[in-house]
């Protein structure tokens, strides 16, 4: 079993791809779009910006310092190669994030400085994995992208904001929810086997694919529709 549903053959450039959990990667930039989307003035070039910052930090700074932690996804990329993305990228987001606050709001500086410090964190478990929970998963990739998107555009924070990025941190909850199961099935666990008895007396065979199915399935559905929640806030601003 591979070890995510959108996982590559192991080797050469698919490594690459599967490293950057592309369903994913989308789901949590758009959250960006959204925050960048309902706030009051529609700025397209810091809404760019802050794209571009938060997939080098969370679309490859973060998964390349998660794939340091013990292989999860089996990619065959060297150590050596995936501390230099790791590097490059995270220098690179919060760059880009220095940027934005000395130009825009130098409020930015606390969520660059916030984020900068989750992603490394989070992924590297650091305090002995007391940041490595759902908590800090909710925070720094659902509602901290949509707030830091809403501040680089409207220059503060307002209720909506608020209660946007209560939305965006209870989906990455939900998300999870269904995915640590899920994960855990396909990187741990070597086999399953048994059945299920139905009251009529009928059974049935279960399998690890059974176990997996439904989660993937809602977690398919959930990046889908986040992505097109996104979609249709930029298309209520541009037209």
């Amino acid at each position: 079993m591979r070890s995510a549903w959108y996982s590559l053959a192991p080797g050469g450039w698919r490594d690459y791809v599967t490293l950057l959990h592309p369903p994913y990667t989308l789901w949590h930039l758009s959250y960006v779009v959204i925050g960048a989307a309902i706030a009051p003035e529609w700025r397209p070039g810091r809404l760019g910006l802050a794209l571009a910052a938060f997939f080098l930090g969370l679309g490859v700074g973060a998964h390349a310092l998660d794939e340091l932690q013990g292989r999860p996804l089996g990619t065959r990329i060297s150590a050596r190669v995936l501390v230099a993305l790791a590097a490059a990228s995270i220098a690179g987001a919060i760059t880009l994030g220095i940027y934005a606050a000395l130009a825009y709001d130098l409020w930015l500086l606390a969520f660059v400085a916030l984020g900068g410090f989750l992603v490394c964190a989070y992924n590297l478990e650091w305090f002995g994995g007391r940041l490595h929970g759902d908590p800090w998963f909710s925070l720094a990739w659902g509602a901290l992208p949509l707030l830091t998107a809403y501040l680089n555009a409207a220059e503060r924070i307002r209720g909506a904001a608020l209660v946007a990025a209560g939305f965006a941190a209870l989906l990455s909850h939900a998300q999870r929810l269904l995915s640590t199961p899920v994960r855990r099935v396909r990187r741990k666990i070597a086999s399953v086997a048994g059945e299920v008895e139905m009251r009529d007396g009928r059974t049935e065979a279960l399998g690890a694919a059974d176990l997996v199915a439904a989660p993937e399935a809602a977690l398919r559905a959930l990046a889908a529709a986040v992505v097109l929640l996104a979609v249709s806030l930029v298309l209520v601003r541009v037209t």
